[in-house]
């Protein structure tokens, strides 16, 4: 069985059904560590009414892969699933998946943050919100990066 699973998609994906197959047939690991992101009502002062993603295929994907190795050069890990929803999106739709497993529960925990953290900063996704004041670019955030400085190793 392949331990990781890794998809850039335009259809929406069911947590439960993601969950699932990450476990399903994985005797080996004892923990679980899973985040499922969602398109909010509301982000940066202003409501929300939907949110276009954009990527550049290929390059996402080998972004995505090189995040998910990181996490395994630190960390003992079984599987890795990650989805990352593009196209438009309304609000509450599921945009993000990452389910880790590993024997432990600390490297679990660890890895699907650190997934996570490196996912908002460094992958090549464009998001473009819609709402009563019309459309804007959503950059990282300054917080996303400080996020990101607790991974340093150098």
């Amino acid at each position: 069985m392949k331990l990781d699973y890794i998809k850039v998609c335009g259809a929406p994906f069911a947590v439960p059904v993601e969950y699932a197959a990450l476990r399903s047939a994985n005797t080996s690991d004892g923990a679980c560590a899973v985040f499922a992101g969602s398109v909010r009502d509301y982000n940066a002062g202003a409501d929300v009414s939907g949110l276009t993603l954009e990527h550049y295929p290929g390059m996402t994907e080998e972004s995505l892969r090189r995040i998910v190795a990181g996490a395994r050069s630190r960390w003992q890990l079984g599987r890795v699933r990650l989805l990352h929803r593009t196209g438009p999106l309304a609000v509450g739709e599921d945009i993000l998946f990452v389910g880790v497993t590993s024997p432990h529960r600390q490297a679990a925990f660890a890895a699907c943050h650190y997934i996570v953290d490196r996912l908002k900063t460094e992958a090549p996704f464009w998001k473009l919100e819609s709402g009563a004041a019309g459309e804007r670019w959503v950059a990282a955030r300054r917080s996303d990066r400080r996020e990101l400085e607790k991974w340093r190793t150098d």
